[in-house]
């Protein structure tokens, strides 16, 4: 049946752009900034090797299943759920699981869009030279104003907004299509410039060993669930975003390639990052483990300090950038898609109704850091509720359905016809079992651990 429903939105030109989409998708903010401070945090080389083997036995087998959801689907996530659960004769009320993708989607790019538009203000800093021979004390103080003045992050919010949502009204041809190839080539010379440069820093066998050598003794019990938890949300799994660039993938594309390659590409931009970052560290003795701020207030010290720093911290605030920029056209998306085949409206009207919603709720994100600061709930301000709304209940949950329904729910006959595996077959069999017994468990410590109860 699948065979003959086709998207109204359109088709990726072939596997490897949906390769490069979904890799764009999965690159972000929690790969350049996220995991090289956990790794910090949690020892280095044993989180890496942990977080290594999540991706293998949760992220994969979750991306297949969401994947498979969205080529079966051919719709939004919402549509795809309520047509799939009726197909195998289930309750429509699956597409309840569709719109958690959504929503998590415009949930997230609202106050992601924020923390992008501080990285496109430490673009203009680093370039020039605000950073260069400043003190430590100064260059914190540079990120103590921006976040302190409501006026500057609204206007790098807008425009970052404004980024986003004029890539996606022109659709997946001219504008996913198009982004996407120009984003990610970008992303990646930026990065290896940036390993070019790292290694010439003098602490780049450091950085490596840091990276990659395992000492079980720096990692806790914690920080395995980190990793875990890391693994599963580094590649946007959850979010809609996956599914809806899987229902506009070719059908002759292996699901299971495709995403191993999505999970290898996501896998080796984290660690190139952290090849990039952690000699620079090093180099100008730095803490590794300076949490959050690493990207923001620990690392302007080290390219304050470097010759040609102002040019390489212009470099990597760029690719940062980059790497935001390719995410959020994919958290958008199921949200336009969705008005475009229920509404009728054109791919234009609902960009900018999307793009004007989610700019709105990320004045909540914005003022949160300044006139909102000391209004809190549970100890959390409106940020760090949305974030632990987000990536703490409503990705988890969403992967864990997921999992559930392609494994549980859809007979084996449809889910081996799309991923073109034979069902007797070890490779389905392997998938089947994992994504079955292994990953629900994995993604249910993960969840029981985020709201405090392991």
């Amino acid at each position: 049946m699948s065979a003959k429903r086709e998207s109204i939105h359109g088709q990726w030109s072939n596997r490897w752009i949906f390769i490069l989409a979904a890799t764009g998708s999965a690159v972000g903010l929690g790969n350049i900034w996220k995991f090289p401070y956990i790794t910090g945090e949690n020892g280095g080389g044993a989180f890496v090797l942990v977080y290594l083997l999540c991706i293998a036995a949760i992220g994969i087998p979750i991306m297949m299943a969401e994947v498979l959801l969205g080529r079966r689907g051919r719709q939004s996530p919402i549509n795809t759920m309520k047509t799939l659960a009726r197909e195998e004769g289930r309750s429509g009320a699956w597409s309840l699981l569709g719109w958690s993708g959504v929503v998590a989607g415009f949930l997230i790019l609202s106050y992601y869009s924020v923390i992008a538009g501080w990285a496109l203000a430490y673009v203009l800093n680093a370039g020039s030279g605000a950073f260069t021979d400043a003190p430590a004390a100064e260059i914190q103080g540079i990120f103590t104003a921006l976040v302190a003045s409501p006026g500057q992050l609204i206007f790098w919010h807008s425009l970052f907004m404004l980024m986003t949502m004029l890539v996606v009204a022109r659709g997946v041809k001219k504008g996913l299509e198009v982004a996407i190839r120009f984003l990610m080539p970008a992303l990646l010379v930026l990065l290896l410039i940036m390993v070019g440069y790292a290694i010439n820093s003098g602490e780049f066998v450091r950085g490596l060993s840091f990276l990659f050598t395992p000492d079980f003794s720096k990692i806790s019990a914690e920080g395995v669930l980190i990793a875990m938890g890391h693994a599963f949300f580094t590649l946007s799994l959850g979010m809609g975003a996956i599914m809806i660039y899987g229902s506009y993938m070719p059908k002759n594309a292996s699901i299971a390639k495709t995403s191993i390659i999505v999970a290898l590409a996501d896998t080796g931009v984290a660690l190139l990052a952290g090849m990039a970052i952690f000699p620079i560290v090093f180099a100008n003795s730095l803490e590794p483990g300076s949490g959050p701020g690493l990207i923001f207030q620990t690392l302007p010290i080290a390219f304050g300090s470097m010759p040609g720093g102002h040019f390489f911290g212009a470099v990597f605030f760029i690719l940062l950038v980059l790497a935001a920029w390719s995410s959020a056209i994919s958290l958008i998306e199921p949200a336009v898609a969705w008005l475009v085949e229920n509404k009728a409206w054109t791919r234009v009207k609902a960009s900018v109704y999307c793009g004007f919603a989610t700019w709105l709720m990320g004045l909540g994100t914005v003022l949160s850091f300044n006139e909102w600061s000391a209004y809190t709930l549970w100890g959390k301000n409106f940020f760090d509720l949305l974030d632990f709304l987000t990536s703490n209940i409503m990705l988890p949950l969403g992967g864990l359905f997921i999992a559930l329904f392609a494994a549980w729910v859809m007979k084996s006959s449809s889910t081996a016809n799309e991923l073109t595996l034979a069902e007797s077959g070890m490779a389905y069999t392997s998938w089947r079992f994992l994504v079955r017994f292994v990953t629900p468990v994995a993604v249910i410590i993960v969840f029981l651990n985020a709201i405090g109860v392991v």
